[in-house]
Protein backbone atom coordinates (compact mmCIF):
# COMPACT_ATOMS: atom_id res chain seq x y z
CA UNK A 1 0.00 0.00 0.00
CA UNK A 2 1.24 3.46 -0.86
CA UNK A 3 1.55 6.26 1.63
CA UNK A 4 -1.42 8.60 1.76
CA UNK A 5 -0.52 12.19 0.94
CA UNK A 6 -1.29 14.43 3.90
CA UNK A 7 -1.94 18.05 2.98
CA UNK A 8 -2.02 19.33 6.58
CA UNK A 9 -1.20 17.78 9.94
CA UNK A 10 -3.99 17.11 12.43
CA UNK A 11 -2.72 20.01 14.53
CA UNK A 12 -2.84 22.40 11.56
CA UNK A 13 -6.40 21.36 10.74
CA UNK A 14 -7.41 21.75 14.37
CA UNK A 15 -5.89 25.24 14.44
CA UNK A 16 -7.71 26.21 11.25
CA UNK A 17 -10.97 24.93 12.68
CA UNK A 18 -10.47 27.08 15.77
CA UNK A 19 -9.80 30.20 13.67
CA UNK A 20 -12.52 29.79 11.04
CA UNK A 21 -16.15 28.75 10.66
CA UNK A 22 -15.22 25.61 8.70
CA UNK A 23 -15.06 21.88 9.42
CA UNK A 24 -11.97 19.87 8.54
CA UNK A 25 -13.63 18.62 5.38
CA UNK A 26 -14.50 22.16 4.32
CA UNK A 27 -10.94 23.37 5.02
CA UNK A 28 -9.58 20.70 2.68
CA UNK A 29 -12.17 21.73 0.08
CA UNK A 30 -10.99 25.34 0.41
CA UNK A 31 -7.41 24.19 -0.13
CA UNK A 32 -8.47 22.32 -3.26
CA UNK A 33 -10.03 25.49 -4.65
CA UNK A 34 -6.92 27.48 -3.70
CA UNK A 35 -4.61 25.05 -5.47
CA UNK A 36 -6.81 24.94 -8.58
CA UNK A 37 -6.09 28.64 -9.12
CA UNK A 38 -2.33 28.06 -9.53
CA UNK A 39 -1.42 24.34 -9.41
CA UNK A 40 2.03 25.22 -10.73
CA UNK A 41 2.66 27.41 -7.67
CA UNK A 42 0.81 25.65 -4.85
CA UNK A 43 2.12 22.19 -3.83
CA UNK A 44 -0.20 19.30 -2.95
CA UNK A 45 1.36 19.11 0.49
CA UNK A 46 1.99 22.30 2.48
CA UNK A 47 5.28 22.22 4.40
CA UNK A 48 6.45 24.42 7.25
CA UNK A 49 5.32 28.01 6.54
CA UNK A 50 4.16 27.52 2.94
CA UNK A 51 0.52 28.14 3.92
CA UNK A 52 1.61 31.68 4.77
CA UNK A 53 4.56 32.30 2.45
CA UNK A 54 3.22 31.02 -0.88
CA UNK A 55 0.98 33.73 -2.30
CA UNK A 56 -1.20 33.67 -5.39
CA UNK A 57 -1.02 36.99 -7.28
CA UNK A 58 -4.07 39.23 -7.12
CA UNK A 59 -4.78 38.97 -10.86
CA UNK A 60 -4.98 35.16 -10.74
CA UNK A 61 -7.38 35.13 -7.78
CA UNK A 62 -9.69 37.62 -9.52
CA UNK A 63 -9.63 35.93 -12.92
CA UNK A 64 -10.01 32.30 -11.83
CA UNK A 65 -12.61 32.67 -9.07
CA UNK A 66 -15.99 33.44 -10.67
CA UNK A 67 -17.38 34.82 -7.40
CA UNK A 68 -14.60 37.42 -7.28
CA UNK A 69 -14.39 38.03 -11.01
CA UNK A 70 -17.95 39.38 -11.08
CA UNK A 71 -17.69 41.36 -7.84
CA UNK A 72 -17.09 45.11 -8.35
CA UNK A 73 -15.19 45.24 -5.04
CA UNK A 74 -12.93 42.29 -5.94
CA UNK A 75 -9.62 44.14 -5.57
CA UNK A 76 -10.60 45.67 -2.24
CA UNK A 77 -11.74 42.30 -0.93
CA UNK A 78 -8.38 40.71 -1.75
CA UNK A 79 -6.46 43.68 -0.32
CA UNK A 80 -8.40 43.52 2.95
CA UNK A 81 -7.68 39.83 3.48
CA UNK A 82 -4.09 39.73 2.21
CA UNK A 83 -1.29 40.06 4.72
CA UNK A 84 0.84 41.98 2.24
CA UNK A 85 -1.93 44.55 1.71
CA UNK A 86 -1.60 44.26 -2.08
CA UNK A 87 -4.15 41.50 -2.65
CA UNK A 88 -1.74 38.59 -3.10
CA UNK A 89 -3.34 35.73 -1.16
CA UNK A 90 -1.65 32.99 0.84
CA UNK A 91 -3.68 29.92 1.70
CA UNK A 92 -4.38 31.27 5.17
CA UNK A 93 -5.52 34.60 3.67
CA UNK A 94 -7.76 32.72 1.25
CA UNK A 95 -9.15 30.58 4.07
CA UNK A 96 -9.95 33.68 6.14
CA UNK A 97 -11.68 35.30 3.16
CA UNK A 98 -13.93 32.34 2.42
CA UNK A 99 -14.63 31.82 6.11
CA UNK A 100 -15.94 35.38 6.51
CA UNK A 101 -18.00 35.01 3.33
CA UNK A 102 -19.41 31.63 4.40
CA UNK A 103 -22.97 31.00 5.54
CA UNK A 104 -21.70 30.06 9.00
CA UNK A 105 -20.03 33.42 9.67
CA UNK A 106 -22.14 35.58 12.02
CA UNK A 107 -23.60 38.88 10.89
CA UNK A 108 -21.35 41.04 13.09
CA UNK A 109 -18.20 39.54 11.52
CA UNK A 110 -19.57 40.18 8.04
CA UNK A 111 -20.49 43.78 8.94
CA UNK A 112 -16.98 44.41 10.32
CA UNK A 113 -15.32 43.26 7.09
CA UNK A 114 -17.89 45.02 4.91
CA UNK A 115 -16.97 48.25 6.68
CA UNK A 116 -13.30 47.65 5.90
CA UNK A 117 -14.02 46.78 2.27
CA UNK A 118 -16.21 49.82 1.63
CA UNK A 119 -14.03 52.15 3.70
CA UNK A 120 -11.32 54.36 2.33
CA UNK A 121 -7.81 53.16 1.73
CA UNK A 122 -4.90 55.32 0.71
CA UNK A 123 -1.66 54.51 -1.02
CA UNK A 124 1.12 54.82 1.52
CA UNK A 125 3.98 53.42 -0.48
CA UNK A 126 3.95 54.28 -4.17
CA UNK A 127 7.01 52.19 -4.92
CA UNK A 128 5.56 48.95 -3.57
CA UNK A 129 1.86 49.79 -4.04
CA UNK A 130 0.93 49.01 -0.44
CA UNK A 131 -2.54 50.11 0.64
CA UNK A 132 -3.56 50.94 4.19
CA UNK A 133 -7.01 51.89 5.39
CA UNK A 134 -7.50 55.44 6.56
CA UNK A 135 -6.91 55.70 10.28
CA UNK A 136 -10.03 57.76 11.00
CA UNK A 137 -12.18 54.60 10.81
CA UNK A 138 -15.01 56.35 8.99
CA UNK A 139 -16.70 56.07 5.61
CA UNK A 140 -16.84 59.52 4.08
CA UNK A 141 -18.28 61.07 0.91
CA UNK A 142 -15.18 60.11 -1.11
CA UNK A 143 -15.59 56.45 -0.06
CA UNK A 144 -19.26 56.43 -1.04
CA UNK A 145 -18.47 58.09 -4.37
CA UNK A 146 -15.79 55.49 -5.07
CA UNK A 147 -18.26 52.71 -4.18
CA UNK A 148 -20.75 54.10 -6.70
CA UNK A 149 -18.04 54.19 -9.37
CA UNK A 150 -17.18 50.56 -8.64
CA UNK A 151 -20.83 49.50 -8.68
CA UNK A 152 -21.33 51.16 -12.07
CA UNK A 153 -17.93 49.86 -13.23
CA UNK A 154 -16.73 53.36 -14.04
CA UNK A 155 -19.28 53.79 -16.83
CA UNK A 156 -21.23 56.97 -17.49
CA UNK A 157 -24.35 55.42 -16.00
CA UNK A 158 -24.28 58.06 -13.26
CA UNK A 159 -23.07 61.61 -13.81
CA UNK A 160 -20.91 63.28 -11.14
CA UNK A 161 -23.99 65.27 -10.14
CA UNK A 162 -26.06 62.06 -9.79
CA UNK A 163 -23.38 60.50 -7.60
CA UNK A 164 -23.14 63.60 -5.45
CA UNK A 165 -26.89 63.58 -4.85
CA UNK A 166 -26.84 59.90 -3.88
CA UNK A 167 -23.88 60.41 -1.53
CA UNK A 168 -25.56 63.40 0.13
CA UNK A 169 -28.78 61.42 0.57
CA UNK A 170 -26.97 58.49 2.17
CA UNK A 171 -25.07 60.77 4.55
CA UNK A 172 -28.25 62.66 5.39
CA UNK A 173 -30.15 59.47 6.29
CA UNK A 174 -27.37 57.54 8.05
CA UNK A 175 -25.16 60.18 9.69
CA UNK A 176 -26.64 60.31 13.19
CA UNK A 177 -24.04 62.58 14.84
CA UNK A 178 -23.93 65.03 11.92
CA UNK A 179 -20.18 64.94 11.30
CA UNK A 180 -20.59 64.37 7.55
CA UNK A 181 -19.33 60.78 7.51
CA UNK A 182 -20.34 57.32 8.74
CA UNK A 183 -18.81 55.74 11.83
CA UNK A 184 -18.75 51.97 12.22
CA UNK A 185 -21.86 52.07 14.43
CA UNK A 186 -23.75 54.20 11.89
CA UNK A 187 -22.68 51.89 9.07
CA UNK A 188 -23.70 48.84 11.10
CA UNK A 189 -27.14 50.35 11.77
CA UNK A 190 -27.71 50.89 8.04
CA UNK A 191 -26.32 47.60 6.77
CA UNK A 192 -28.14 45.39 9.28
CA UNK A 193 -31.45 46.82 8.06
CA UNK A 194 -30.69 45.64 4.51
CA UNK A 195 -32.43 42.25 4.11
CA UNK A 196 -30.22 41.25 1.17
CA UNK A 197 -26.91 41.89 2.99
CA UNK A 198 -26.30 38.35 4.26
CA UNK A 199 -27.24 36.74 0.96
CA UNK A 200 -24.96 39.00 -1.08
CA UNK A 201 -22.02 38.86 1.34
CA UNK A 202 -21.56 35.18 0.61
CA UNK A 203 -19.27 32.91 -1.41
CA UNK A 204 -19.88 29.16 -1.73
CA UNK A 205 -16.92 26.80 -1.44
Amino acid sequence: MGNKLVTFTDQQLENYQDCTFFTRKEILRVFKRFREIRPDLVPKQMKQNEAVNIRIPLEDSIEKLPELHENPFKKRICQVFSRDGKGNLSFEDFLDLLSVFSEQAPRDIKVFYAFRIYGQYRKTNRKFGIFNFDSDQHIGPADLDEALLLLTRYTQELTPEDRQQIVEKVIEEADVDGDGKLSYMEFEHVITRAPEFLSTFHIRI
